[in-house]
């Protein structure tokens, strides 16, 4: 059942350096042309299903003007919606004023989340950032007072240069925070970003490793349960929508460089912006077929804690994960475990995931 719904907003007044995401310099025409463009795509593809989550990415959303974030919001009315509702839009701190939050408030945004990134001057200088933390803190006490109590942050580590010490002090504020959820992503130096063109090199392994184990329990000890590679939460403010992704479910993908997954065929759209203004949205499409479904299932599944249910796999699929996959082998290694029937990947080979997941491309 299709309940999700992705929104690509493209525009940034600044381009980060380790950003491979969609993105152009915000251009006010540009903008006004690109919700109208936005509404019509809607309208031609959204066949009026119940939707239970909204997440809008970039780019940068909150880099839109009031009168274009209210544009905004009026064509998301198209929706219809459940009750119950997880709207999500990300912010950076420069550009979130106190009414813009009002106007998030009034269109039933109910999570916020926040490109922190880092707040040590140096990784900050590294990655093309300008978050402060007092600004943060002050924009965070201000939404909660507004009563948003779904607050993420995100935080990138494994930055060039950056010490062991430095990402403690990172954790250590965010921490001050106090907000329900924390997303921590390992630096990737992505092609076609500027990290690559001036050749910036990944830290040490053996730190990468150190690094992401610490933030797991130090992030465990203060009440977050870790329940994605990346993401952690306190007990009830999991992302639904990020779930939607690793539990292998269809949604729609909207705007520039959106990616979706409706009736069986995933699809991308163009990142093209003069191509997007011309109506021509799609850049690719796939069937997937039985094969390529169950793959998603296990490697998009295993990325959860919990792992892969195995009997929801063999309703959705009609065979067991050991008749398709070989799991035994992983599972003599320790390198699977069961557990009140899910399949999942132990704690401790969890910073080593990828080496496992290979093993679940058929071909």
């Amino acid at each position: 059942m299709l309940e999700s719904v992705y929104i690509h907003i493209p525009f940034c007044k600044e381009i980060c350096s380790y950003c491979d995401f969609c993105k152009v310099y915000y251009h006010t025409k540009w903008v006004d042309e690109y919700l109208n463009i936005l509404e019509k795509e809607i309208k031609e593809n959204y066949h009026y299903e119940v939707i239970k989550t909204i997440y809008i990415g970039g780019g940068t959303p909150s880099s839109l003007s009031i009168l274009q974030l209210e544009r905004l919001f009026q064509i998301i009315q198209i929706f219809q919606t459940d009750p119950n509702l997880e709207f999500t839009i990300e912010c950076n701190i420069e550009n979130t004023t106190i009414e813009k939050l009002k106007l998030f408030q009034k269109y039933s945004v109910n999570r916020l989340s926040l490109g922190i990134e880092s707040f040590q001057p140096k990784v900050l200088e590294v990655l093309n950032r300008k978050t402060n933390y007092h600004e943060t803190k002050r924009l965070i006490d201000c939404a909660k007072k507004m009563r948003f109590q779904n607050i993420n942050v995100d935080l990138i580590y494994a930055v060039s240069g950056q010490s062991f010490t430095d990402l403690k002090k990172d954790i250590d504020l965010i921490l001050s925070l106090e907000v329900e959820h924390i997303s921590t992503y390992s630096l990737i130096i992505e092609e076609n970003t500027k990290l690559f063109i001036k050749n910036y090199q990944n830290i040490e392994e053996e730190l990468d490793r150190k690094m992401y184990e610490y933030i797991q329990e130090k992030l465990q000890e203060n009440g977050y349960q870790q329940y994605e590679i990346s993401n952690f939460s306190k007990p009830g403010y999991a992302s639904s929508h990020n779930m939607v992704y690793w539990n292998n479910l269809e949604y729609y993908g909207f705007g520039l460089g959106a990616s979706g997954y409706v009736n069986g065929v995933r699809y991308t759209n163009t990142r093209s912006l003069k191509n997007y203004f011309r109506q021509n949205y799609l850049l690719e499409q796939e069937p997937m077929t039985k094969k390529q479904k169950m793959e998603n299932e296990m490697i998009l599944g295993l990325r959860k804690r919990e792992g892969v249910n195995q009997d929801l796999f063999k309703q959705k699929y009609h065979q067991k994960i050991e008749d398709v996959f070989p799991i035994q082998d992983l599972l003599d290694k320790g390198k699977l475990e069961i557990m009140h029937n899910y399949i999942k990947i132990p704690k401790k080979y969890i910073y080593t995931s990828n080496d496992i997941l290979i093993y679940f491309l058929l071909d």
